[in-house]
């Protein structure tokens, strides 16, 4: 006797997007790729060609003066400073990321990882696995990068960030707040599909906080509690000076530590010094 859905899954059906086409997506990966592949190699061309587009427009709005309205900061990254950012991406995400990416397998598989069809419902993943993974990931950066942000534990020269410094770090680095990153979704044990969203929304929202431009449509202007560039751009800005503003993409740890104080008072300066105007 086939199963009876339940009351949630009835409740929430006519809310649900139709996920034929998505289906048939999955189903040829699937038919063409091992389990591994699509956790390790097609994850890693995934997160490359979300990042570097997604990435690559604050490179050139500021190569070019595009917007410069709306950039936060005045100064400009020279070419060859970018040029160099890109290089040494390429290395770390070939060099670090990827080899992660193998070596994790066996633990999120050993979680529940899986990829077979159906994919999970969304309201399912939106109840149970982003409230875990983002609560996870926004302890674990804050408190590191409370650490890491040093002379010593710090290595990026970009104190005027553009979308792709967002992930040029040291390996050290990288291999902590990649860890921070995955440590919730590995624990609810996640589908493939998921998992795969939940690096979008990520790239998406890390590169925004590195953008170094502030527009009239960016998520802060909208979201309660998010951070976003204006936020983050003032921890590079003032780096190494007890910057604050540790947070990676809500603000409530940095609310609660008191780590935004000298943010909050250099808003409040400026917003009094624009009335005056």
């Amino acid at each position: 006797m086939a199963a009876q859905p339940s009351a949630l899954d009835s409740a929430w059906q006519i809310f649900d997007p139709p996920t034929l086409a998505v289906d048939q997506k999955m189903q040829y990966l699937i038919g063409n790729f091992s389990e591994f592949q699509l956790a390790t190699v097609v994850t890693f061309l995934l997160h490359e060609t979300v990042f570097f587009l997604s990435g690559l427009p604050s490179l050139l709005f500021e190569r070019f003066g595009l917007f410069a309205k709306y950039k936060i900061q005045k100064k400009i990254n020279a070419p060859s400073y970018q040029n160099r950012c890109v290089l040494r991406l390429i290395l770390y995400h070939v060099c670090v990321n990827l080899p992660v990416m193998i070596f994790s397998y066996p633990a999120f598989k050993f979680m529940g990882l899986r990829s077979s069809l159906p994919l999970p419902h969304w309201y399912s993943d939106s109840l149970s696995f982003t409230p875990l993974a983002t609560k996870a990931r926004n302890i674990l950066y804050s408190i590191g990068a409370t650490g890491l942000c040093t002379p010593n534990g710090y290595t990026s020269i970009y104190a005027t960030p553009f979308g792709l410094t967002s992930e040029y770090a040291h390996p050290a680095e990288i291999l902590f707040l990649g860890f921070a990153t995955i440590v919730g979704p590995a624990l609810t044990g996640p589908h493939l599909f998921t998992l795969w969203l939940w690096m979008v929304l990520r790239v998406l929202e890390t590169v925004e906080a590195h953008s170094g431009y502030h527009f009239p449509w960016s998520p802060s202007n909208f979201l309660p509690l998010y951070g976003g560039s204006d936020f983050h751009d003032y921890h590079h800005r003032v780096l190494y000076t007890k910057s604050g503003n540790y947070a990676s993409t809500f603000v409530y740890m940095d609310w609660l530590f008191g780590t935004d104080k000298d943010y909050r008072k250099t808003k409040a300066i400026e917003e009094k010094e624009g009335k005056n105007l």
